[in-house]
């Protein structure tokens, strides 16, 4: 595919309460066994995109362990590569910190690619899709930038912040504006562009001279009445991890089937490290009902409706009901969660009882012991 891969990092209307003070938005863990950068990287991967930057705002490390050298993405090792740049350089105040800024201090890799065009896509909004369809609907259009769209009823609760298209009647884009959840039914920008190489590079220098604040979207809001901006509309699953509300939602909503299907495809694997633990454990009278179970764990309670990562214990009489458990947290005997968020290596022993809602679920903190 001719075409170079740019994952870009979340703006500031994507917080992660609690989480995000230990890793970054791609990085954080995902239904038990990803991260949530996993699924637009395996789109470009399995798309025969074989050059991949992936931009990282703040805190690397975990990124930099998860992706490693993207041998477990089936990038093409003598053809291609995957770079993951930071920008290194130390900000005065963190509404500097963007993706325009980071673009420039690494355009060097971008203009050093062969590829003619560019395909630039966040991480938190997940889904699956083939950008060959994509990429050659942009080319026969002739129209400067395409653009990824859902369309949604469920706006006044989901989407919040995220970029509204308005399209006439051939797609072309009229206006871009926020999802303040006013009406329930809206066009969501899913930030994913495709454009020529040339035309990126020339969007990012003029972004840069607008305003020292302009992300690309800016830049792109700005030229709407300047460039040919089509949209392109995609069916099935999306999703949108931009507050610790919505992490909560898209997990709990992958546990049904038929959601899951739309994302989980036979001929389209979700790739990611792997790790090579042990099968979990459930031993004689502990209980699991509607929940996602990843290897390594040993269960002696009760799991209901949740989601349990690698290495996680769950002690006799606990109850966990409608959580997410991340790694190696251990739940101690007699334990009652409900609706609770527990990061890793995180231990629930003295406090027998925590009780959080959908949209406020309690959140327990990396490493904490209570």
């Amino acid at each position: 595919m001719d075409a170079l891969g740019i994952i870009n990092f979340e703006d500031s209307t994507a917080t992660i309460d609690g989480l995000g003070e230990y890793r970054p938005v791609p990085a954080m863990a995902f239904m038990g066994r990803y991260r949530v950068i996993d699924f637009i990287l395996s789109n470009m991967t399995n798309s025969g995109i074989n050059n991949v930057h992936v931009y990282c705002k703040e805190k690397p490390r975990n990124l930099f362990a998860h992706l490693g050298t993207g041998a477990y993405y089936n990038i093409n090792s003598k053809r291609g590569e995957l770079r993951i740049l930071y920008g290194e350089k130390s900000f005065s105040s963190p509404v500097y910190n963007h993706d325009i800024a980071n673009f420039v201090l690494n355009m060097q890799y971008i203009e050093e690619d062969h590829n003619p065009y560019v395909i630039v896509a966040p991480s938190y909004f997940i889904y699956s899709l083939d950008f060959n369809p994509v990429l050659k609907n942009h080319i026969e259009s002739k129209a400067d930038v395409t653009v990824l769209y859902t369309n949604t009823n469920e706006a006044k609760e989901r989407f919040l912040g995220c970029d509204v298209l308005s399209l006439d009647k051939d797609k072309k884009v009229t206006g871009i504006e926020k999802n303040r959840g006013n009406t329930k039914s809206k066009t969501i920008s899913l930030e994913a562009y495709i454009l020529s190489k040339k035309l990126f590079i020339d969007l990012v220098n003029k972004a840069a001279e607008t305003s020292s604040l302009y992300w690309f979207k800016d830049i792109l809001r700005d030229s709407v009445g300047e460039l040919d901006i089509r949209g392109y509309g995609i069916r099935g699953y999306v999703g949108c991890v931009n507050s610790l509300a919505n992490y909560f939602r898209e997990n709990m909503e992958l546990r049904d089937m038929d959601k899951a299907k739309q994302l989980f495809k036979e001929d389209w694997p979700i790739y990611t490290q792997t790790n090579d633990s042990s099968p979990s454990k459930f031993v004689s009278g502990s209980s699991v009902t509607g929940s996602v179970i990843a290897n390594g764990c040993l269960i002696e309670g009760t799991v209901s409706n949740s989601i349990v990562s690698r290495n996680v214990t769950i002690r006799k009489g606990a109850v966990v009901k409608d959580c997410i458990i991340l790694p190696g947290a251990y739940i101690g005997e007699k334990a009652k969660l409900d609706h609770v968020v527990v990061d890793k290596y995180a231990v629930i022993h003295h406090v027998k009882q925590l009780n959080g809602t959908d949209d406020n679920p309690v959140y327990v903190k990396r490493r904490d012991r209570i």
